[in-house]
């Protein structure tokens, strides 16, 4: 767990799936082999690929009023308050701002960008969070203004360390969290190496 200020504490749960604490407010981010569950307030579905959209694990965390943002072909899967978003939505739950951003693969066909998957800009508590979904990276990310990115590097499906370092140190976060690593693709040698290469702080989680 990584606390984020005395309001916010952030946990991944492996994989791309995390969990956000900000006062009495909760969070999850692509659910997925949740072991234990708080009842979510917000959750947030990157797309609709089994390793981020699960219904069992939405299941699991959610309550009757909780909301879930997703993309239109996760929706369909999904029961409760649902709302659609696509790449460069905003859309207010509460006092949580979401912002969306395009996810997408150049030069692989695992993620096209025309299937309008995404990533999350979430601000709560003054804290801006940018979780990137799958994707490369893309060019969009340069105009990124944010606190915290949690950014795949396991490669194949997504970009690998080094490309995440690379885009990492354009953006200027102040801090990153390696993600999609250890489950399915990649390691946490891939975490160390993105690391070794972001030029701000790298926070490497264990999952809970």
């Amino acid at each position: 767990m990584l606390k984020i200020n005395d309001s916010i504490t952030l946990s991944w749960l492996g994989h791309a799936s995390f969990k956000l604490k900000a006062g009495e407010r909760i969070v999850y981010i692509d659910p997925w082999k949740v072991k234990k569950g708080e009842g979510a307030d917000l959750i947030l579905i990157t797309h609709s690929h089994f390793d981020h959209l699960s219904p069992d694990d939405v299941r699991h965390v959610q309550k009757k009023d909780t909301v879930i943002v997703t993309t239109k072909d996760s929706a369909s899967n999904l029961k409760g308050d649902v709302r659609t978003i696509k790449p460069g939505d905003k859309i207010t739950v509460g006092d949580i701002e979401i912002e969306t951003m395009p996810a997408y693969n150049i030069g692989k066909s695992y993620h096209p960008k025309v299937n309008g998957w995404v990533g999350f800009i979430v601000t709560i508590s003054g804290k801006r969070i940018y979780h990137a979904g799958d994707t490369d990276a893309i060019p969009e990310m340069k105009k990124l203004s944010v606190d915290i990115a949690l950014l795949p590097v396991g490669g194949t499906y997504t970009m690998t360390a080094e490309e995440a370092a690379e885009i990492a140190n354009e953006f200027k976060p102040v801090s990153a969290i390696p993600m999609h690593w250890g489950t399915i693709v990649g390691s946490k040698a891939d975490a160390e190496r993105f690391k070794k290469l972001f030029k701000g702080e790298t926070n490497i989680l264990q999952p809970e």
